[in-house]
């Protein structure tokens, strides 16, 4: 039997997953997690990574490996090769101030017609010049930028230990995209963007087709024999989607750390709206997507505040009626990216002696978490990129009022794949490709949930209450998903 190994580095945690290359069949799995702070030292993700695949047994006996991260967190080096500064992830909100900046230079409209992103604070462009901004000594000292996955592919090459080697960081489409120094139209970086943000040049690492090798991988790795054919690896998203086997008119909604919707594009997608965000997927496609800071954990806030356990808060949700008798959360909790709500905070509405009850307000967390992802799902749709079926994905997908509420605020088909690590599960078949030159056919299975009446109420509620709070609607992009 061959074995081709995926990690998959996310906000949380590493994740390493050892595979059959014929079926997909997942054989062993080790995982570990990361600090829950938003700007870390790089060096606790390769800590991670090295006791993920100790708890998964070594990886001495895989024929190929490859790595998916969280997408746009850049890792700063400087000429050595040594981590310049700790981190500011992907969902650090200090990164806003910078964002504002770039956007009032240059125009929001030129960043969407030249990278295909309605800049955010998520995206790489301003982490860099939050960088140059609050630690000029710093940015001074860097040399080379590359977000998490190219770092560790880097890592797992055998650099990083102030050998240099910069030349050697390799990135893909999906990472490159999600940087705002890309352009989906040439598939180049925005060189000039880029030290626009950053006031100054630096090595970018090179991006390499779907089926490329990054490389191999170096001597002296616990648990890693040197010699190892090294897939070229992709942001999170990216592996999911082509694990998921993702045709054009699917999408996918995953309840993660974020809550994202995406959907498999021929075309990039420039929205002068400032909703989609045009990432590159990993198969030489695009991705067209929309996310939000809130999700899976404002359950386990929820689940908290209730004195309860996540299955228990399921229950209690599913004992209240649709719009929880008016009773409304905006779970901006972490402020927001979609809408741009950095400074926000999550508000309960409408709250009465009647109304507040567990069951109403369980429910209340499910209907304002999902609201938002319902306007990004109408987003997509206003965007001409069509979406007749959604897969469920992530850590919230399994609860059963998450499946029942989703299906009453959709007129679409929902649909929910069994429960397996698909970004590992990505980064696996794309070491399994740099192995063979294709992608294996590996099988998904799906669960079709019951359709259910649409409770237009639901977003209706939503809606207002953001209205009243004076925050940006997405009544129209909503519309788009409910009218069916």
């Amino acid at each position: 039997m061959t074995l081709v190994a995926g990690i998959d580095s996310s906000t949380q945690s590493c994740k390493v997953t050892v595979r059959d290359l014929v079926t997909g069949r997942s054989l062993r799995q080790g995982s570990a997690s990361h600090p829950s702070q938003t700007v870390v030292d790089p060096e606790v993700w390769w800590a991670a990574l090295l006791t993920a695949v100790e708890r998964a047994g070594g990886l001495a006996d895989v024929a190929a490996i490859s790595v998916s991260g969280q997408q746009h967190t850049p890792v700063f080096l400087d000429g050595t090769g040594k981590v310049v500064c700790d981190s500011p992830l992907w969902n650090d909100t200090g990164s806003h101030a910078a964002m504002v900046a770039l956007n009032e230079e240059l125009g929001r409209e030129e960043w969407i017609r030249r990278t295909g992103i309605p800049l955010t604070l998520s995206d790489t462009a301003p982490k860099v010049r939050w960088l140059r901004d609050v630690d000029p000594a710093a940015a001074a000292r860097t040399e080379a930028v590359a977000v998490v996955h190219d770092w560790l592919t880097w890592r797992l090459m055998g650099h990083g230990i102030g050998d240099g080697h910069l030349d050697d960081l390799v990135t893909d489409r999906s990472e490159a995209s999600g940087t705002a120094y890309w352009s989906p139209d040439t598939g180049e970086y925005t060189r000039d963007l880029f030290e626009h943000a950053f006031g100054k040049t630096a090595v970018l690492p090179r991006i390499l087709g779907p089926l490329e090798r990054s490389g191999y991988t170096g001597a002296g790795i616990a648990g890693i024999p040197a010699g190892i054919p090294i897939g070229v690896g992709s942001g999170d998203n990216a592996a999911a989607a082509l694990a998921l086997g993702l045709a054009e008119g699917d999408a996918v909604l995953s309840l993660g750390t974020s809550g994202v919707v995406y959907a498999r594009s021929a075309h990039p997608v420039h929205d002068y709206d400032g909703y989609v965000c045009n990432y590159a997927d990993a198969t030489g496609d695009h991705l067209p997507l929309v996310a939000t800071l809130n999700a899976a954990r404002n359950f386990e806030v929820g689940a908290a505040l209730l004195g309860c356990s996540l299955d228990e808060f399921s229950e209690l949700a599913l004992q209240a009626r649709p719009g929880a008798s008016g009773l409304t959360l905006l779970p901006f909790f972490l402020g927001e990216r979609t809408p741009d709500l950095p400074h926000a905070r999550g508000t309960l509405l409408n709250a009465s002696l009647d109304n507040l009850t567990r069951s109403n307000f369980a429910r209340s967390v499910i209907e304002g978490t999902l609201a938002g992802q319902v306007a990004m799902l109408g987003s997509l749709a206003a965007c001409d990129v069509p979406v007749h079926r959604l897969l469920l994905i992530g850590g919230a997908a399994a609860s059963p009022a998450v499946q029942q509420i989703l299906a009453e605020m959709v007129s679409i088909p929902v649909a929910v794949p069994d429960a397996d690590e698909y970004v590992a599960k990505g980064a696996a078949m794309q070491a399994a490709g740099a192995l063979t030159g294709v992608f294996p056919a590996w099988d998904v299975e799906l669960r079709e949930l019951p359709r259910a009446p649409l409770a237009a109420r639901i977003t209706d509620q939503h809606e207002a209450a953001k209205e009243l709070m004076g925050y940006p609607s997405t009544r129209a992009q909503a519309a788009v998903v409910t009218s069916g």
